[in-house]
């Protein structure tokens, strides 16, 4: 993650620009899960499977301790798929989705078909 993410008090407006992907550049997805299942505590020796899930990269952690996905254009019929899985938790990118509209409905698609799945975005 870019530096700004832990320490939000110190940017200033002018980097605003700079700040609108908030993780650092070439940063790989299995950076991303490591980082994630690091914040969240999550053991590191368990079980990861990668799939591709229409299109998209999609890990699984422990089956479904944790669902992650970083690609770009994450859609709404992606994420339904996802919830079917009923994981844990499920983490994606903040920058990932493929409009605006997808970002807000992820939270009302899980609390439809998997209530009880932690959503986050980094």
């Amino acid at each position: 993650m870019k530096d700004v993410y832990y320490r939000p008090d110190e940017l200033k407006q002018s980097d605003l620009l700079d700040t609108v992907d908030n993780v650092k550049e070439g940063r790989t997805a299995e950076d991303l899960l490591f980082q994630v299942l690091v914040d969240w505590g999550v053991d590191l020796t368990l079980p990861i499977r990668r799939e591709t899930v229409q299109g998209k990269t999609v890990f699984f952690v422990d089956d479904n301790a944790l669902v992650a996905c970083f690609d770009r254009g994450v859609t709404e019929d992606l994420v339904k798929e996802l919830a079917g899985h009923e994981p844990l938790r499920v983490v994606f990118r903040d920058t990932g989705f493929a409009s605006d509209d997808v970002k807000i409905n992820v939270e009302q698609i899980f609390r439809q078909l998997s209530p009880t799945t932690e959503v986050k975005s980094i």
